[in-house]
């Protein structure tokens, strides 16, 4: 039977098996990515036991790829770039560099030609958006300046991995090394050399790029727009879902570019619409199952016996990754004059390679210009960084305290030089109020909470996952924590062991069930009233032990019936008044 459903065996095995090691993962506090890595290496050929298809199971990546672009697009944010670009541009660039010449200069030490060695280093040079968020998150360091450094320098690494997947045909080109390199007729045509190739590559982005900024600025939302004025949210989902493949499609087959760019641009654009958060929330089940396909397919690659042949190789491969990458950006950051603790933060974050490093094995060894063995070294440097990268944190926080033990006043701290700007870093803090009321949630619900709370004197402090949502209650002159509220430590921070009241006003019931286990484990007499949308959402929060449920409907119905009645009721007396009159 598996044999003549092969679409759906690679589809269960493959999401089977990744929330089974993923879940294991998870629980040993190490990124879900490692669990899904591993599926697929048991559900590939190069291990004992049933196979998924791994010809169906790469294209099933290829859509992956795609919403994984066009995700990444969706959340790109030249703000927060353009906020720590004095730092993050030079920053990512030349750490960029140093990682892609040591791992070109271990390519030329194996025997691989310079193009391979070059391929091989960009793809170490690049760290993982997933693992290095979450490491952020969890430290309570995503809205300090070092964890703003740390994600518009990895916005920077994010935009120059996008060239190089541009390129990268080229390059194939170029190198002549095997027929499934995409040869573009117009080239041969125009019988154009290496210079000439590089040159139709860029020219055919840039007339893609202009043609989206022209063309689909307009185009986009305003099909988004008119989609949703149908009330239908399945016909939403589908334009949002259309629109990302339709773009990339067209990119490819149009202009000759990647599928991953037109995405990538696909989400940029959408990025601007007033819908881009409904779209980005309509579409995130389906990007993930298919990203976590993604991954399966790169583990599938792998042969673990080859741990064992490249040890040395797979050795000189993760000091690249952990040692040369940090220490080059830790020389970096403290050229620019920042402390050390944002030197060892930066060089911590960056010590490990994801997505991207994957996107580019994958394609580069599709077109020839990457070999297996180069491949291997990635995703076995990739499984492994990604493992170490905990410990690569804890080691940095050794090192910067042992620092600050023998060298009592560290004045290099506070040297500013011309033309750098000097950066003082925001310390979270642990609230010290008693007997007040936590509002997870700044959202609309969170601030109108929120603020009647406020007029009658009752003491909030908030709990809020998005930075901007976090500065606004701080503008507001309330005590905001920044930070993921499923995180014990979060909860701490807003020192909820000595609340009175929780609220929650997320909307997500799985994640607001996690908050209500760790808050009753903490504080067994708080008084907690959650957000539902629906009844059976509402009973599940109420067996974890939520007192008061507002269900959304609910909420509306009353509302609905205060009105009717409050409009009834003023017409009666308006009629008593004229027969008493």
């Amino acid at each position: 039977m598996a044999h003549e459903t092969p679409l759906i065996t690679a589809i269960v095995m493959g999401l089977c098996l990744a929330f089974l090691f993923g879940a294991i993962a998870n629980r040993l506090r190490v990124s879900p990515l490692v669990g899904y890595l591993l599926a697929g290496v048991i559900a590939g050929p190069n291990t004992p036991g049933f196979h998924a298809d791994a010809g169906l199971t790469n294209q099933l990546a290829e859509i992956g790829v795609i919403l994984l672009m066009f995700g990444v697009g969706l959340h790109f944010s030249m703000k927060d770039l353009l906020s720590v670009r004095a730092i993050a541009v030079p920053g990512a660039i030349a750490q960029m560099t140093t990682a892609t010449l040591l791992g070109t200069c271990l390519g030329l030490i194996l025997g691989w030609s310079i193009s391979n060695g070059l391929a091989f280093g960009l793809a170490l040079s690049t760290a993982s958006t997933v693992v290095l968020l979450r490491a952020l998150q969890e430290r309570r360091l995503i809205e300090t300046k070092r964890g703003r450094i740390a994600v518009g320098w990895l916005i920077v690494e994010d935009m120059a991995m996008v060239l190089a997947l541009v390129l990268l045909p080229s390059l194939a080109n170029i190198s002549g090394i095997t027929e499934a390199a995409p040869v573009d007729p117009i080239a041969i045509w125009l019988n154009l050399g290496i210079t000439g190739i590089i040159g139709l590559t860029i020219a055919k982005v840039v007339l893609f790029i202009a043609t989206m900024m022209i063309i689909g600025r307009r185009l986009i939302p305003l099909l988004l727009k008119i989609t949703a004025q149908t009330g239908s949210r399945e016909l939403f989902s589908l334009s949002v879902l259309a629109i990302a493949l339709g773009v990339a499609f067209g990119a490819a087959h149009l202009f000759g570019v990647s599928l991953a760019l037109g995405a990538f641009f696909a989400g940029m654009i959408m990025s601007e619409s007033e819908l881009c958060h409904r779209a980005a929330e309509e579409t995130l089940p389906l990007r993930d199952a298919f990203a976590v396909l993604f991954f399966v397919s790169v583990g599938m690659l792998f042969e673990p016996m080859k741990f064992i042949h490249n040890f040395i190789p797979l050795f000189a491969t993760l000091l690249i990754i952990i040692v040369g990458k940090s220490f080059a950006a830790f020389l970096i950051v403290r050229i620019f004059r920042h402390p050390v603790g944002t030197s060892l933060t930066i060089s911590a974050s960056l010590a490990q390679i994801g997505e991207f490093s994957f996107i580019l094995a994958g394609f580069g060894n599709a077109l020839g210009v990457l070999n297996d063995d180069a491949r291997d070294l990635i995703l076995g440097g990739a499984i492994i960084s990604i493992l170490l990268n905990p410990l690569v944190f804890v080691a940095a926080e050794k090192i910067k305290q042992k620092l600050q033990c023998t060298i009592i006043e560290d004045k290099s701290d506070d040297v500013v030089i011309e033309g750098a700007p000097k950066y003082v870093e925001e310390q979270l803090f642990t609230s010290k109020k008693t007997n007040h009321t936590v509002i997870v949630g700044f959202s609309r619900v969170g601030q109108l909470v929120a603020t009647t709370l406020g007029k009658i004197n009752i003491p909030v402090v908030i709990i809020e996952d998005t930075g901007r949502n976090a500065e606004k209650a701080r503008s507001e002159d309330l005590e905001a924590i920044t930070g993921n509220a499923v995180y014990e430590d979060i909860l701490d921070a807003a020192n909820i062991s000595c609340a009175c009241k929780l609220v929650l006003t997320i909307s997500n019931a799985f994640e607001a069930g996690r908050i209500v286990s760790i808050a009753r484990n903490r504080n067994s007499d708080i008084h907690i009233v959650a957000y539902a949308l629906s009844e059976s959402e509402g009973k599940y929060l109420s067996e974890l032990g939520v007192d008061t449920v507002v269900a959304d409907d609910q909420q509306i119905a009353n509302g609905i019936i205060t009105h009717l009645i409050g409009g009834l009721q003023t017409i009666l007396q308006e009629e008593e008044r004229a027969v008493l009159s």
